[in-house]
């Protein structure tokens, strides 16, 4: 038993390095570069007046000469559009738009993108959520990479913030779950649907082909938008490129424990395509991985056997590995067993809400 976890784990380690190296890095911006073809950010805001300050700030900071940036307030109940109308007085590379009321079948989130891309005049659609922040050349490297890739759709998680306990526990496990599940040059290169990853934070879309597979009318009541998105691009023909943008965006999804509860357990079993087997077998393989070698660690060092505590060595290493690549706090993989209890959790959670048929709920909205 210790031995096929040794070996496992070392195969592990190994799959994950070798993946994460098919990774795509965000470019050095061309400085020879004339052409500037005009870009349109998109970002949906509701009770997001604890963000404005700091998204206004890193969006004016953005180098790139020919942008527009759209705002939408989406029936916030705080005070973000008046926030919103203070900050970007005076620059008029700001636009703010009232969102509509939300029709019945459609998720708040994609209705609102779907009402921002309906004022874009871009040639390129970058959506952002409201809680990320901006390298000043990010937009200049983004189109280097999409030029490089012939990708139509370029997309990636950022850095995160993590404040909280659930969130230094469960947010860097997004990077994990990724770089360790997801083979990175089948997804880039290939159109295979199951391979596909993608992160609502940041999507670049050349505006052709975002309009051509649909947009987001074609996602209109999906939870996990993002993903589909990417396959929806997939299906229609289109190229999607994940890349390593985490040394030029960063994200504070949540600041309390509770947000992240509901957060994740909103979006991680239809991440998960509403599998139960699917539920079942990762519970299964992290508990067999991940947090059977923190208990040999206890017991290694209960025993003085310190042959026991390699396991739990090399999961840390591999959760090491991927918080380095995600510039994410190397001390956070120290955590690792607790972290696939905690992924655990939250799934069967998540599953089980969906089986009780109860709502989740995001933002004072309801989703069944």
């Amino acid at each position: 038993m210790l031995l096929f976890l040794i070996i496992s784990l070392t195969l592990f380690l190994l799959w994950t390095l070798w993946n994460m190296s098919g990774l795509p890095s965000l470019p050095a911006p061309d400085l020879t570069e004339s052409s500037h073809p005009p870009v349109t950010i998109l970002v949906p805001l509701r009770n997001e007046e604890r963000n404005v300050s700091g998204l206004i700030s890193s969006l004016k900071s953005i180098s790139y000469p020919n942008v527009e940036i759209i705002l939408l307030d989406d029936g916030s109940r705080d005070r973000t559009l008046s926030l919103l109308r203070d900050h970007t007085a005076g620059d008029s590379r700001f636009k703010i738009v009232i969102g509509t009321e939300l029709p019945s079948g459609w998720a708040g989130k994609v209705y609102a993108c779907h009402q921002l891309q309906r004022e874009a005049k871009g040639d390129y659609f970058l959506f952002l959520d409201a809680d990320v922040r901006l390298s000043p050349d990010l937009i200049e490297k983004a189109l280097a990479l999409l030029k490089k890739t012939g990708s139509k759709l370029l997309t990636g998680f950022p850095s995160f913030e993590v404040p909280g306990i659930l969130s230094k526990l469960l947010i860097p496990m997004m990077h994990f779950v990724v770089l360790f599940h997801l083979p990175i040059r089948i997804a880039n290169k290939g159109k295979m649907i199951s391979a596909t990853a993608a992160n609502g934070a940041f999507m670049l879309f050349e505006r052709k082909a975002y309009q051509e597979m649909g947009g987001h009318y074609s996602v209109q009541s999906s939870i996990v938008e993002d993903v589909q998105l990417a396959k929806n691009m997939k299906t229609s023909g289109f190229s999607v490129c994940l890349a390593d943008i985490s040394d030029d965006i960063s994200c504070r999804m949540y600041e309390r424990n509770s947000e992240v509860w509901e957060g994740f357990v909103k979006n991680i079993f239809s991440g998960l395509g509403r599998s139960v087997p699917m539920v079942i077998l990762l519970s299964l393989f992290y508990a067999c991985f991940y947090v059977l070698p923190g208990l040999l660690l206890l017991y290694g060092l209960w025993t003085l056997q310190p042959v026991y505590a390699l396991p739990c060595f090399l999961t840390v290493l591999q959760r090491m590995a991927v918080d380095w690549k995600a510039n994410q706090r190397l001390s956070l993989s120290f955590f690792m067993p607790l972290s696939a209890v905690s992924l655990i959790i939250i799934m069967n959670a998540s599953m089980w809400r969906w089986i009780r048929k109860k709502p989740y709920s995001w933002k004072g909205r309801h989703y069944t």
